[in-house]
């Protein structure tokens, strides 16, 4: 019963802020964080609205449910889910430095190419946390 409870107040949550977001927006037209508000409420709306219509859908269905659950747990689906998520970092450092360059050579505001500058460093840098904290454990 936590768990819906956490979530019907995770849509009602997300609903709020979509509306404040909206009427932000409306009374400040340039307004950047009524949008964040706008995309992060509807996110936790759809999250939490996807996990109440999920758990009442299994309600009457304990095998698949289960069969839900092992298959989530499974280690072959976690190691296939590692080994894409390894293979889209790979794609994502070249796609990262091929927008970098063009950016610059289009002579976008620097402003733009630094920011894409600090999300690749952010993310190749959180990549060699865990490299070196895995290789710790190991």
């Amino acid at each position: 019963m936590k768990r819906n409870a956490f979530h019907i107040l995770l849509v009602l949550a997300g609903l709020a802020a979509m509306l404040a977001g909206l009427f932000w927006a409306r009374a400040v037209p340039d307004a950047v964080p009524a949008y964040l508000c706008l995309g992060l409420g509807a996110g936790a709306l759809g999250h939490g609205a996807g996990a109440l219509l999920q758990r009442a859908a299994l309600k009457d269905a304990p095998d698949i449910q289960r069969r839900i659950e092992i298959e989530a747990a499974d280690e072959r689906n976690i190691a296939l889910a590692n080994r894409a998520k390894a293979k889209a970092y790979d794609a994502m450092i070249y796609i990262f430095s091929a927008v970098m360059l063009v950016f610059a050579l289009m002579r976008v505001d620097w402003a733009a190419v630094l920011l894409l500058v600090a999300a690749y460093l952010a993310v190749v840098g959180v990549g060699i946390y865990y490299r070196c904290k895995y290789d710790k454990e190991m």
